[in-house]
């Protein structure tokens, strides 16, 4: 009967511990909480637990039920930036979560070019690292998995900002956050989710390609690779879908390279994704990303152009944006340019004037308008050139015209004003002008401000 009886003591303390209150990694000490809104605290329990929380930024003792599956989600609102703050969490245990900030938090995503630190040799990380200790900077770095299905939760949790964790952390993420903390006064939250090599589709929930014809072909049409996954909706899966309940201020990527080879269909899926996201989120937040550098993409001279093109048509989705990079390369037959710093700066910068209001800067490059024909010169304007237009080393480069027989030459062009004209000798009837459009075009044309001008053609 002794016996008995420790069993069923023995067994009712299992119960007891499997039932105890748990949390998602994302929810930890040390994390940055989206300031002035409704954040979500989630987690696991016994069913039908009653948890009690108590936030350090108001006296209010919420309470929730979990349900009999054993989950439970409080929504808490938040103040304006500040803390650090402790969370209280109890119900058979107790967890307190501390040096909490509230404040702003961006997911940093996409492939290689945001994912490079210093741990793939950049130096402009390792010389940024001793002055990495910045308590208003934290990092969430979620590790690399795939799954089939969505996942809850991911293996990691909140770090200071310090000068190794900096090390292995998205160069351009870290960057971003410090321009943003030291503009605004912010707290800054980087949730730091990408994987080299990827193609937007393992990144884009699996059954919008599935149901999508023309999604579904050109995504059978991507080569497999031992060092990425290339399944449709995996990385989303397992690397954004478990952070969906966290409020962010927004996102910033950086991918493309990998869809070079089906970029006519990358409008299409790449708003899909974006789409997708905000709905995951229930928040239409700002998407501003970075179009993909000039690089010698295999012996077709022209698709790379015609991925940043495709990434130029998705900037009329709303609440979008695109920094250009094409000045900001060292090396066109090294797809990882390393000037990641100068690539933050002006992500940071479309945030700070989109998101946060701040005025006075230029942040948009100069993109093409219209053209008019004025007998052998096509004269071609331009959006976002607020005062003029201006050329580094010379006459404007990388111009090409062409006329009824559509064979493009070589072109001359003369800035005049915000405008620039462009003619050739050799055709006399000029019906169509193309800029910058090939694989590693670096034209020296740009905005008085200082923005390089994005490629174009006339001609569809």
């Amino acid at each position: 009967m002794k016996k008995i009886i420790l069993l069923w003591v023995s067994a009712i303390i299992v119960l007891h511990s499997t039932a105890a209150v748990r949390l998602p990694s994302i929810l930890g000490s040390h994390m940055v909480l989206q300031q002035k809104s409704t954040v979500k605290l989630w987690g696991w329990s016994a069913p039908a637990e009653k948890i009690t929380i108590q936030v350090g930024w108001d006296t209010t003792n919420y309470t929730v039920t979990a349900s009999r599956g054993a989950r439970w989600l409080a929504e808490i609102k938040t103040p304006s930036a500040g803390g650090p703050y402790t969370i209280k969490i109890k119900a058979s245990n107790e967890i307190v979560l501390e040096d909490v900030l509230i404040g702003e938090v961006w997911v940093c995503s996409g492939q290689s070019n945001m994912e490079w630190s210093a741990d793939q040799g950049l130096q402009q990380s390792k010389d940024e690292s001793p002055n990495a200790n910045n308590k208003s900077i934290r990092f969430f770095y979620v590790p690399k998995s795939t799954s089939s299905t969505p996942q809850d939760d991911v293996r990691a949790q909140w770090v200071v900002c310090n000068p190794d964790d900096m090390l292995h952390f998205s160069a351009i993420g870290y960057f971003f956050g410090k321009h943003i903390n030291a503009s605004t006064g912010f707290p800054v939250g980087l949730i730091n989710s990408n994987w080299g090599g990827t193609p937007a589709e393992v990144w884009t929930p699996g059954e919008i390609i599935q149901n999508d014809p023309d999604l579904r072909n050109a995504s059978e049409k991507l080569s497999p690779s031992q060092w990425w996954p290339h399944i449709r909706g995996e990385a989303y899966n397992a690397m954004i879908y478990p952070l969906t309940n966290f409020e962010i201020a927004g996102t910033i990527w950086y991918q493309g390279e990998s869809n070079v080879g089906t970029h006519y269909a990358y409008q299409r899926l790449f708003t899909n994704m974006i789409d997708n996201w905000r709905k995951a989120w229930n928040k239409n937040f700002p998407f501003y990303f970075v179009q993909i550098a000039p690089y010698t993409y295999g012996d077709n001279h022209i698709n790379g152009a015609l991925l940043r093109e495709a990434q130029t048509n998705s900037t009329s989705f709303p609440k979008t944006g695109m920094v250009v990079v094409s000045d900001l390369v060292n090396n066109v037959k090294d797809i990882h340019p390393i000037l990641k710093k100068e690539v933050a700066a002006r992500l940071a910068n479309y945030a700070l004037a989109e998101t946060y209001n701040v005025k006075g800067l230029n942040y948009k490059s100069p993109v093409y308008a219209s053209h008019s024909i004025e007998k052998n010169k096509i004269r071609i304007l331009f959006e976002n050139v607020p005062t003029g237009l201006m050329s580094k080393g010379g006459e404007p480069t990388d111009f090409f015209i062409a006329g009824v027989d559509g064979v493009f030459v070589p072109a001359k062009a003369v800035i005049e004003g915000k405008t620039v004209v462009v003619s050739s000798k050799n055709v006399k009837e000029p019906v169509d002008v193309r800029f910058g459009f090939t694989n590693t075009a670096m034209p020296n044309l740009f905005s008085a401000e200082g923005l390089p001008v994005n490629l174009f053609r006339t001609d569809k």
